[in-house]
């Protein structure tokens, strides 16, 4: 079998790319596979790095502001929308494919396009519960759309061919024990709260949680293990500003980064981050309650509604970004973990929303668009 996927930007679109193929090759180790990725994105360097053979094209959005430099870039966008459809059909004609996976990010447009016109069999996976305009405008052309939440089906075209698959869990978030986490950290019996705001921090993270976490430096209510990511090296000394002495406080773990999500995810009895959808999927398939503070950053909003299906389902609270101050953060930690029975709640509705199958079901639907089932 001969696979090509198409996704990227950033890790969001990448790693549930990674994630299809590896469990793929698990499945069929013959298999050959082919990554096209956008010049210049994250995946120039992820995917190489997982061992897998890549094309680039060059392709990029438009610029919405009214703007001489938006007017040049939207010029640019135009030329590179052609050309970069001229690219995706001279690669899949060379390598022929059997199937090609979108998994979104600008790239997977021109790709999965020319696939679909060239009579190739093309499925996408949406991960988000709002889904982005490329998969939306895609979808009424390949033969399947497969989607990490129910919810992001009312957003697209009713002719579209749905499948609900969840996104892509790693296997170590599935086989992650709460016990023995709590071992291998050193933590006690008091409660513990994870929080980060992604590899290059958040800013308005690292603020909204630097009263709760000096308060526990001081008061010792609270074991709390954080990330303030690449761009965040100053946090430490934000605590010291507010009396808290790390050195002193042996229930802190502040860190740059956290290698050991899996580890420190299963120790949590509270999560304050992001709302991605990788994130929430990890989040949900171990019933963890968390407090989600989405980015305004990013396309459609979308990690608004990634939280709202949480909220909605009474697996977690939310804080927009514009209204969270750290006095707020810690007034909902405070609620949260001082009711067991509103915790226990909260846990059990992340875990009824979780799809811990992901990898088989998308498979399965593979499989089905190729008439192998």
């Amino acid at each position: 079998m001969r696979v090509l996927l198409a996704g990227g930007g950033t890790a969001g679109h990448i790693n549930p790319a990674l994630a299809i193929a590896g469990f793929i090759k698990q499945k069929k180790p013959d298999t050959e596979f082919l990554f096209v990725g956008n010049k210049g994105g994250m995946e120039e360097t992820l995917v190489p790095q997982a061992g897998y053979n890549m094309k680039f094209i060059v392709i990029s959005g438009f610029n919405r502001k009214l703007s001489p430099k938006g007017l040049v870039d939207n010029v640019k966008t135009v030329k590179r929308t052609i050309t970069s459809s001229i690219d995706a059909k001279k690669i899949i004609k060379e390598f022929k494919p059997d199937i090609c996976i979108g998994t979104g990010g600008y790239v997977s447009g021109p790709v999965i396009r020319a696939a679909a016109k060239l009579g190739v069999k093309t499925v996408i996976h949406e991960q988000n519960a709002y889904p982005g305009i490329t998969n939306k405008m895609l979808a009424k052309e390949v033969d399947k759309v497969m989607l990490a939440v129910p919810d992001a089906k009312k957003h697209f075209d009713k002719k579209a061919d749905f499948a609900v698959t969840g996104n892509p869990v790693r296997s170590k978030i599935l086989t992650a024990n709460r016990e023995e986490a709590r071992a291998k950290l050193g933590v006690d019996e008091r409660p513990v709260v994870l929080s980060f705001g992604g590899s290059l921090g958040a800013r308005k993270i690292n603020e909204g949680v630097a009263d709760l976490i000096a308060r526990s430096g001081l008061d010792g209510r609270y074991q709390h293990i954080h990330a303030y990511g690449k761009y965040g090296k100053w946090f430490p000394d934000l605590l010291k500003e507010k009396g808290c002495d790390l050195e002193k406080a042996d229930n802190l773990d502040i860190r740059e980064f956290i290698n050991d999500m899996d580890v420190c995810m299963a120790a949590a009895d509270l999560v304050i981050c992001r709302a991605g959808a990788i994130t929430l999927s990890e989040i949900q398939a171990l019933g963890k309650p968390a407090i989600l503070i989405p980015s305004p950053n990013v396309a459609e909003n979308h990690q608004y509604h990634n939280a709202m299906a949480l909220v909605n389902a009474g697996a977690a609270d939310i804080i927009e970004e514009k209204d969270l101050t750290g006095r707020l953060l810690m007034q909902k930690a405070d609620n949260m973990l001082s009711n067991p029975e509103k915790l226990a709640e909260y846990a059990k509705n992340a875990r009824k929303t979780a799809i811990t199958d992901a990898n088989e079901r998308i498979y399965s639907v593979i499989k089905g668009v190729l008439g192998l089932v």
